[in-house]
């Protein structure tokens, strides 16, 4: 029994020297990266940083976070962000953000609110954090923008997971329901106030090839790049408006793609005028498209829908020999 006392006595002030050592270890390399993104000229600050969890957990708060990194501008700005892991599983972390954080871009500043935001995420063993895998749940979200739109949705999910059959390759699944556009931005893109004012259902499966692994130097040096885009699906649905659209592109050193995307696109005028009155096509461009689309329309036999391949050369979108638009390049900040 004494022999049995003495294995339990060890058995606990080895794991408590463990997790001490383990705590220690992770408050500095913590505080190691803060100083050197501020060396790298980013702004990386907060009120305070503490690793606690005692004997199980490993669980990093850190109250008022601000990082900023100047080569691209963007900025994120948190009142507490928590890392929280399992003492024995230490590559597996859940994120929890608070219910509202600031982002900012050059652009413009989010604000982004929700009920409940999370994510799980999962890491090859090493010092370069390479993502294997992660999950993030959002619920109740909301975004408002300076640029004076708003939006948001019941429920937010994206998966990504590496691809084993491909190099720095994911694939990756979005889904959202009831997505929420705001007074201002609802008239902007539907001024007749035609449509309801939630897009039922947005989902989206697909595998992207990347230029680099997603790890800690995605967001210390740059953001990966997208090379190749396999969809495996895409499906919005609007009111009376539904689109559809699979295929594949290869993106160059720009984010030019070439390929082929197969789309159908019930109601397409009314995602015409979408398109003019969000300005991603200029107005003085409708005639010829709305032109090249009524031709694709009239060969599936439904003046309302288009369902045809569609070539895509160099960043221009062909049917057949006739140029229709242009997909603009595909590159991350």
């Amino acid at each position: 029994m004494h022999r049995l006392i003495a294995l339990v006595v060890v058995a606990v002030l080895a794991w408590g020297g463990y997790w001490v050592a383990g705590s220690i270890a992770l408050d500095r390399g913590i505080r190691a990266w803060i100083e050197a993104r501020r060396g790298e000229g980013w702004v990386a600050e907060y009120t305070d940083l503490r690793v606690q969890g005692f004997p199980n957990r490993f669980d990093t708060t850190f109250t008022e976070l601000d990082l900023a990194d100047p080569e691209t501008g963007l900025a994120w700005s948190l009142p507490f962000f928590q890392i929280l892991a399992l003492s024995y599983r230490p590559n597996h972390v859940i994120a929890v953000w608070p219910n509202q954080h600031r982002v900012a871009t050059p652009a413009e500043r989010l604000t982004i609110t929700s009920a409940k935001m999370q994510a799980s995420v999962v890491v090859e063993p090493g010092t370069d954090l390479v993502l294997d895998r992660a999950t993030l749940i959002a619920e109740a979200l909301g975004v408002s923008s300076s640029e004076g739109w708003q939006g948001g949705a019941a429920e937010l999910r994206l998966a990504t997971r590496q691809t084993p059959v491909a190099a720095e390759a994911h694939d990756i699944a979005v889904e959202a329901s009831n997505v929420r556009l705001g007074g201002p931005l609802k008239r902007r893109l539907d001024p007749l106030n035609a449509l309801p004012r939630q897009i039922e259902s947005l989902r989206i499966a697909t595998e992207i090839g990347f230029d680099a692994p997603w790890d800690r130097f995605a967001i210390e040096r740059a953001r990966p790049q997208p090379t190749a885009i396999d969809l495996d699906g895409l499906t919005a649905i609007w009111g009376d408006l539904e689109l559809r659209a699979a295929g594949e592109l290869a993106l160059d050193r720009d984010g030019i793609a070439t390929g082929e995307i197969t789309v159908k696109a019930v109601n397409w005028r009314e995602m015409l005028d979408i398109a003019v009155n969000s300005g991603a096509l200029p107005e003085a461009g409708r005639p010829s498209v709305e032109n090249a689309l009524s031709l694709l329309a009239g060969m599936s036999g439904r003046p309302d829908t288009i369902d045809a391949p569609l070539a895509i050369r160099s960043g221009t979108i062909f049917f057949g020999p006739l140029p229709i638009g242009v997909l603009p390049p595909i590159r991350l900040p």
